[in-house]
C-alpha cells in the first residue's frame, strides 16, 4: 500500500486551521478597554492623574473583574447542570 504525498499535504493543510483552535486554551483575547475607561472617568469631570482619576480607572478594573468572574461562574454552573442533568430523547 503506497501513500500519496499530496493527499497528505492535503489532509494536512485541512486539519492544521482545526488544531489551530486548540491552542487557545479557553483564554480570551485581551481587549484594549483603556480609551473606554479614560472617557468615562473624564465625563465625570475628573483630571486625568489626579487621585480622584486613578480611583475611577481602579474601580472599572474592579467592575469588569467582576463581570468576569460572573460570566465565568454562570458558565461553569450551566456545565455542571448539564452533566447532571442530562436529556435523553
Amino acid at each position: 500500500m503506497r501513500h500519496n504525498p499530496a493527499r497528505l499535504l492535503i489532509a494536512l493543510l485541512l486539519a492544521a486551521p482545526l488544531l489551530a483552535g486548540c491552542l487557545e486554551k479557553g483564554q480570551p483575547t485581551m481587549v484594549d478597554t483603556s480609551a473606554d475607561d479614560d472617557a468615562f472617568c473624564r465625563a465625570n469631570n475628573v483630571a486625568p492623574g489626579s487621585n480622584d482619576y486613578v480611583i475611577c480607572r481602579k474601580n472599572r478594573d474592579v467592575q469588569r473583574g467582576n463581570a468576569n468572574a460572573r460570566t465565568d461562574r454562570a458558565q461553569r454552573n450551566l456545565a455542571e447542570q448539564m452533566l447532571n442533568n442530562p436529556v435523553r430523547p
